[in-house]
């Protein structure tokens, strides 16, 4: 340990005495330092909502209201009261309660920052106005304390709102100080092992997850108002199937049977559809046991929905409204930041084949196998073995995607690269197929779902030259393909990454800022 972290862990130290110190002052004062139930208090929000029934009676008893521009930085709040004449501030009696996130402590009046999960306000104590018992309490309070309060909602000299503390309620002690000077965290990777810290310190974390919240409460709603029905399916699979992924493997000790968590949603649903039921949808976890990096994390949100006698451009419209009302949810129009970039997703969203983007990007006709495979070796692509397919999707991968700045929905990829997607009645090597790009992220996938039973065995059956069994999703489900053999309706199906959707609503750079808990190594 050098010089300077001896010092800061001596501090620290120190820091955590005085924090105890001041417990065991509570208990001495017979205040429990942990907090009891405290009724009526009204959020921070709602209480600041309540700023217009702040009003100065002048000595005379007439009010007069205070004007707009008083939250302007520029105003004279002190210079305005002096032209109304001699009076007082007056305002609705209030309760309310927070983290302590700012102190300033002058002698006999403190001015303190609370904060809840909808806003931030002053309190202004003064020893005379809460009495020699609350002042006692106040000065055992520390940064990242809770407390209630009971007041006066008014403005002080400067014109801040405040509240102007008659009774304080002690809440919850914290021990461990927060963040050096109020600043956050700075360190990824210990915002997200510590996230309970940055998201009660670091400005704006908590606000991007609750728009995370709003985002998936607006999904649910778009696709219950077209009539769609959410459904619980497994999480343990007896077939890892449904996309092309390494599970994790567990073990059911009673049945003494090997299972997979799940690495998709789609086979269940479909299955409901063979049931009857026409519109459903899932929005929950699945879990692939692949790398880690800002667009992976091994477990994440997907949603995957279904939709009976629809196609892919049936999900391609539902797509584009989920979007847009998810950038309504959070009080966003269609153009967004992310990072340097600007994304419009005004609609309807731009559609461009696979055929057309390849040619585009790699200068290869698509068509021509072996300038596909001159252009995949030229990049140090292997080729031996593999499907001319498989090589092109590859070359795809690594020369167009990243160049996706989109939004664009890629369509009609090629048919053997989609085991379970329907292909065009006139052009059957061209599955009914698209992937929504946004900066060079794939956002969504959707087909027009392969309904024959014989060709979905016959596809699960021979399996994609080129690719390794544990990562194919060409996986034979017995007992998908006798649900199939029983009838089920044509349908466009959609699967949606919600974590990397949120990341570029939310201008977040990587998935695990929008994760909340992001799988971390051991420390």
């Amino acid at each position: 340990m050098n010089d300077n972290e001896s010092h800061e862990h001596e501090h620290h130290d120190e820091l955590h005495a005085a924090r105890r110190a001041k417990l065991d002052r509570l208990i001495e004062l017979r205040v429990d330092p942990w907090g009891q139930r405290f009724d009526d208090r009204s959020l921070i929000g709602v209480i600041r909502q309540r700023a217009g029934e702040v009003n100065y009676r002048l000595e005379s008893g007439k009010e007069i209201d205070l004007p707009l521009e008083i939250d302007d930085e520029d105003f004279d709040f002190r210079a305005w009261k002096a032209e109304q004449g001699k009076g007082e501030l007056t305002g609705p009696d209030v309760r309310a309660a927070g983290r302590i996130i700012l102190h300033r402590d002058k002698g006999k009046l403190h001015f303190i920052d609370i904060e809840d999960w909808t806003g931030r306000i002053q309190l202004f104590i003064g020893q005379g106005q809460v009495g020699e018992e609350n002042w006692e309490i106040v000065k055992c309070l520390d940064l990242g304390d809770l407390i209630g309060v009971d007041g006066q909602l008014r403005r002080t000299n400067t014109g801040e709102l405040s509240i102007f503390a008659t009774k304080i309620h002690f809440l919850t002690k914290t021990l461990e100080p927060p963040p050096a000077k109020h600043i956050g965290m700075t360190d990824p990777e210990l915002r997200q092992r510590m996230r309970y810290v940055d998201l009660a310190y670091n400005e704006g974390s908590r606000d991007r997850f609750l728009d995370r919240t709003r985002i998936v409460q607006s999904i649910r709603q778009t696709l219950d108002e077209h009539g769609f029905c959410e459904i619980e399916g497994p999480t343990l699979h007896t077939v890892a199937g449904g996309a092309a992924a390494k599970p994790f493997n567990t073990h059911h000790n009673a049945l003494g049977m090997d299972l997979f968590m799940r690495i998709a949603l789609e086979l269940h649903l479909k299955r409901l559809m063979v049931g009857g039921m026409e519109r459903v949808y899932e929005l929950g976890r699945v879990y692939r046991n692949e790398g880690i990096s800002p667009r992976h994390n091994p477990e994440f949100t997907m949603l995957e929905l279904y939709q009976a006698f629809g196609n892919y451009e049936s999900m391609m419209d539902i797509t584009e409204a989920m979007i847009a009302n998810a950038l309504l949810a959070i009080g966003s129009g269609p153009v967004v930041t992310w990072g340097e970039a600007t994304i419009d997703f005004s609609t309807p969203l731009a559609r461009v084949t696979y055929h057309d983007l390849f040619a585009e990007h790699t200068g290869v006709d698509p068509t021509d196998q072996g300038a596909v495979q001159a252009c995949a070796r030229s990049l140090g692509l292997e080729t031996a073995g593999k499907h001319p397919d498989v090589v092109k999707n590859e070359l795809f991968e690594e020369k167009v995607e990243d160049a996706l700045t989109g939004p664009v929905f890629v369509i009609d990829y090629p048919a053997s690269i989609c085991p379970l997607t329907k292909r065009k009645a006139d052009q059957p090597e061209i599955a009914e197929r698209f992937e929504l790009f946004v900066q060079g992220m794939e956002i969504a996938n959707a087909y027009t779902e392969l309904n024959d039973p014989d060709l979905q065995q016959q596809l699960f059956e021979t399996q994609l030259e080129g690719i390794e069994e544990e990562h194919s999703m060409a996986r034979m489900d017995h007992d998908f393909i006798r649900a199939l053999r029983h009838g089920m309706p044509p349908a466009g199906g959609l699967g949606v990454g919600i974590d990397r959707l949120v990341m570029l609503l939310t201008n977040s750079q990587s998935i695990r800022d929008v994760i909340l808990f992001p799988l971390l190594r051991n420390e």
